[in-house]
């Protein structure tokens, strides 16, 4: 079975690792299309380089980049006339216009197409986005992040075939517990973008009521940048590291007794998944979530959760890791534990293939 997948996201070197388990699976022959660069808050990122061993790779520019909706791959048709795949994957929601496009182009040549979805509320998209999703869901399979993105689809009418499939997942030799010990220095991180909807500012705010030696390091860039820099200057307890380069994240989770995600959500959007959870749990750091989306359902009970938008809630837990060593191990021994069971790349590259293969034979729902 020939796939061609299409993900904007690929920009990140750390994201191919699922596609080397995907090109292992038996009777997969990948080729996957990367942008050359993906801008993002006014900040272009070049894809960060990568050498493929059990899938193909291109890296083609993208029209209207850094359009989240609107942006699209002027290349596609060449790849899939010259790839000839039986399945295109594109990586993006069935509202977007680089969805549509892929499927115009796939289905002109004989190809099927599957996208991906992350829309955990549900929400009516004015046009072009409303035409975009209506055509592609009369056209395409889908793979939903979460149940709740597969339960948006069928309530908003689609009627195709679906799976529930992860679509972050990790390598866990990479991201693994290291062995060096941790000084006095209660260490809190937070992985993610920086806007007023993570929560940054709140746990900001929780962290300036703990006494005691503790350090926050923050990895990430964002519109709130400065001013959390503003908030920050002169404490010396607070470290803004900018945005860290993938290889980098699997050291900075172990050097943090806990890694937070306060997680406030706002109108019309929430928390799709967590990422930095799953990688700081792989390395044995433990988590503090928000109860916002689908954190919950993703640290399950190898996490502490909070009240979206509590920061005493949120001093009261840290304080309470910071004091108890035995809870913070326990912790760590879980969230490795369930990344193993339900979040390495080889397990969600087996989803993936079985449904690409039922697509192909027709026995998915």
């Amino acid at each position: 079975m020939k796939v061609l997948m299409a993900s904007k996201a690929l920009v990140v070197g750390a994201y191919h690792a699922k596609l080397e388990a995907l090109g292992a699976q038996q009777g997969i022959d990948l080729l996957a299309l990367a942008p050359d660069s993906w801008i993002e808050g006014g900040r272009r990122q070049r894809a960060e380089p990568v050498t493929p061993e059990r899938y193909g790779l291109r890296y083609q520019p993208l029209r209207l980049n850094g359009r989240f909706h609107l942006h699209w791959w002027p290349g596609l048709a060449g790849a899939v006339e010259e790839f000839q795949p039986d399945i295109v994957h594109i990586d993006e929601e069935p509202y977007n216009a680089a969805t549509a496009h892929a499927c115009r182009v796939a289905r002109s040549r004989g190809a099927r197409v599957v996208f991906f979805a992350w829309q955990n509320i549900r929400r009516r998209y004015p046009p072009p986005f409303a035409w975009f999703e209506r055509y592609v869901f009369g056209r395409a399979a889908g793979i939903a992040g979460t149940v709740t993105a597969a339960d948006v689809l069928r309530a908003k009418g689609f009627g195709g075939r679906l799976a529930v499939v992860p679509q972050f997942g990790v390598d866990p030799e990479l991201f693994a517990p290291g062995d060096g010990e941790r000084g006095a220095t209660f260490r809190i991180g937070y992985a993610g973008r920086l806007i007023e909807a993570k929560g940054i500012e709140l746990l900001l705010e929780a962290v300036r009521r703990i006494e005691g030696d503790v350090e926050l390091l923050v990895a990430g860039t964002g519109p709130l940048e400065e001013a959390i820099r503003g908030q920050a200057a002169g404490d010396a307890r607070v470290r803004l590291l900018g945005a860290l380069p993938s290889a980098a994240m699997p050291g900075f989770y172990r050097d943090l007794d806990v890694l937070v995600l306060p997680t406030l959500g706002r109108r019309g959007w929430t928390e799709q998944f967590g990422r930095a959870a799953i990688e700081a749990m792989a390395c044995g750091a433990p988590v503090i979530v928000s109860d916002a989306g689908e954190l919950p359902a993703v640290v399950g009970e190898a996490g502490r959760i909070v009240p979206a938008g509590d920061s005493e809630a949120l001093r009261r837990a840290l304080v309470d890791l910071r004091e108890d060593g035995e809870a913070r191990a326990h912790l760590a021994e879980a969230g490795r534990a369930r990344v193993l069971a339900e979040f390495t790349h080889e397990r969600i590259a087996a989803a993936t293939a079985a449904f690409y293969g039922a697509v192909m034979d027709g026995s998915a729902p």
